[in-house]
């Protein structure tokens, strides 16, 4: 049996990540293949409780930066060792809703914790893993908010000013473009066209993942 592969959906807040898991839940259906889904932070009962003391805006006291940041990583640890790890190992596949990526632009580029810092945490709770592929949906921070905004309610970080959410992109896209697992996916486009483009960058995935199983 074949090990199961990662597949991320990233970006800002509007990008579109719901309805561009759903594009990839159905490709890999039509290549019959068994998958789960997961949220970051989140993903287990454990890392859902430490989900909403990250999100939640109505706390009494401040969240730090570094409780922020180290609840990502322990949410995001156990989550890997409870359902990621798993799955691959029984030959699904998982498509993450966020994964290190959200982290390292997050908290690296938008709270500006030092590269050094993010890899430190990282190696010692992620110990190398890394997705398979990362489809990250770039989008301006100015349209991206407006879409979220129109969804409801925002969460804590989501009310954070402009500039946090130009760094959180900047870092995205730098990381992207030294990264040739992560596919950048112009998500300001028309959603017909946002979603033939993942559609395609899946699919060939996909295939080339079994041409190499064979």
């Amino acid at each position: 049996m074949s090990i199961g592969k990662f597949i991320v959906i990233e970006g800002i807040e509007g990008a579109g990540k719901s309805s561009a898991i759903e594009v990839v839940k159905k490709t890999l259906e039509e290549y019959q293949q068994e998958y789960i889904t997961t949220r970051e932070p989140g993903g287990t009962l454990l890392a859902e409780s430490l989900r909403e003391i990250v999100k939640s805006a109505d706390h009494n006291e401040t969240v730090t930066q570094e409780t922020e940041l180290l609840l990502m990583y322990a949410a995001r640890s156990q989550l890997l060792a409870n359902r990621i790890l798993p799955a691959l190992n029984e030959g699904k596949w998982v498509i993450g809703d966020r994964h290190d990526l959200s982290s390292r632009a997050y908290q690296g580029g938008g709270r500006q914790f030092d590269d050094n810092v993010m890899d430190m945490i990282a190696n010692v709770t992620l110990k190398g893993f890394k997705p398979d592929l990362t489809l990250y949906l770039d989008i301006s921070p100015e349209q991206g908010l407006s879409r979220a905004q129109a969804r409801g309610e925002l969460d804590r970080i989501e009310q954070e000013k402009i500039d946090f959410f130009h760094r959180v992109r900047d870092k995205y896209c730098q990381l992207a473009k030294n990264d040739n697992t992560i596919i950048t996916i112009n998500a300001g486009e028309d959603m017909v066209t946002v979603h033939q483009n993942i559609q395609q960058q899946v699919a060939s995935f996909i295939k080339s993942t079994l041409e190499s199983d064979k």
